[in-house]
């Protein structure tokens, strides 16, 4: 496994309010997470800082996560407790009361890859050479495309496409949408918002299946990228990219 994460501030906020890890425990299983905090007085960068501090420690000192199912409720539980966390601080600190963070991340291990998801930070895998979106923001956009009140188009340019419908630190119950993915996948791209914003799927994919670049040139291109056409918000991304053997022996034979 080869991975690479980076964050970046951008060209207009301030500051970073992005937090990003990719951390690997004794079984060689990995977890990848990206939070894109917001709140005022810098309470956003708090809230996805304990995000990624949380599950990051917890994950990196056990043994193994165990089966799919005990990997859903460890995320559900552990997501469920930094919640609280952040509610608790908001109470606790009224300057940054408010405050809350979206979360994306990645759990791999030799057996199964399911990916995790609240607000509007995004996750792919690419497969046969094509980036495909796992996960589904929860906007008021997407809401509005799912009943057919928008159409794909019209919801790229809505003044409300950023209006978030769930994160972390606005209620007392966080929901994690899980999704099982394809264990054929040959990377895994986690980001925020301050990517997929800047660039299109096919731009995105176009530098990741650039094969004249090494893993971190790849990212710090997307970086960049983003940045010439304006950098308006904070950008963080996660790859991980998966050797040839470890794909192969997840496939079973052909029929």
């Amino acid at each position: 496994m080869k991975s690479f994460y980076i964050t970046d501030p951008g060209y207009v906020r301030d500051h970073n309010e992005d937090s990003v890890t990719i951390v690997k425990n004794a079984s060689n299983e990995y977890l990848a997470i990206v939070a894109d905090g917001m709140g005022g007085h810098r309470a956003g960068e708090i809230a996805s800082s304990m995000v990624i501090t949380h599950l990051g420690k917890r994950f990196s000192d056990m043994s193994s996560i165990g089966s799919k199912l005990d990997a859903v409720n460890w995320l559900n539980d552990n997501i469920n407790e930094v919640n609280r966390n952040i509610l608790e601080y908001g109470e606790n600190n009224p300057g940054s009361k408010g405050l809350g963070t979206t979360v994306v991340l990645s759990l791999l291990t030799k057996e199964f890859l399911i990916f995790g998801n609240i607000g509007d930070s995004s996750g792919f895998v690419l497969k046969d050479n094509h980036l495909h979106r796992v996960t589904k923001p929860h906007t008021l956009v997407e809401l509005l495309v799912a009943a057919g009140d928008l159409t794909e188009e019209e919801a790229l340019s809505h003044p409300k496409k950023n209006v978030l419908m769930k994160a972390l630190g606005s209620t007392e119950k966080a929901e994690l949408d899980i999704f099982d993915v394809d264990m054929g996948s040959r990377a895994i791209l986690l980001s925020s918002d301050g990517l997929t914003t800047m660039l299109t799927n096919e731009q995105i994919e176009k530098v990741l299946l650039d094969e004249e670049l090494s893993i971190e040139d790849k990212i710090i291109k997307l970086v960049r990228k983003c940045n010439m056409r304006g950098g308006t918000d904070n950008i963080s991304i996660a790859y991980l990219v998966r050797e040839e053997d470890d794909i192969n022996d997840n496939e079973g034979p052909e029929n």
